[in-house]
C-alpha cells in the first residue's frame, strides 16, 4: 500500500502537466491567428485583438479547471 500512496500524488502532478498541453497549445494557436490576422488587415487590429483577448481568457478557464479537477479527484 505504500507504494500506491507514493504513486498517487505523483498522478496528480502528471495529470495536471498533460492537462496544460492542451491550452498551452490554444494559447499558442489564438496568438499565432491574431499575428497574421493583423498582418493581413492592419487596419481590423483593434477588433481582432479583442476577439484575441476574449480567445486567450477562454483557453486559459481551461487550464484552471484542469489545476482543480486535479485537486477535487486527486484523492
Amino acid at each position: 500500500m505504500a507504494l500506491a500512496e507514493g504513486i498517487s500524488g505523483s498522478l496528480a502532478a502528471v495529470g495536471y502537466g498533460l492537462a496544460a498541453i492542451g491550452p498551452g497549445i490554444g494559447v499558442g494557436i489564438v496568438f499565432a491567428s491574431y499575428i497574421q490576422a493583423t498582418a493581413r488587415q492592419p487596419e481590423s487590429a483593434g477588433l481582432t485583438r479583442t476577439y484575441m483577448f476574449l480567445g486567450f481568457a477562454v483557453v486559459e478557464a481551461l487550464a484552471l479547471l484542469g489545476i482543480a479537477f486535479g485537486f477535487v479527484f486527486g484523492k
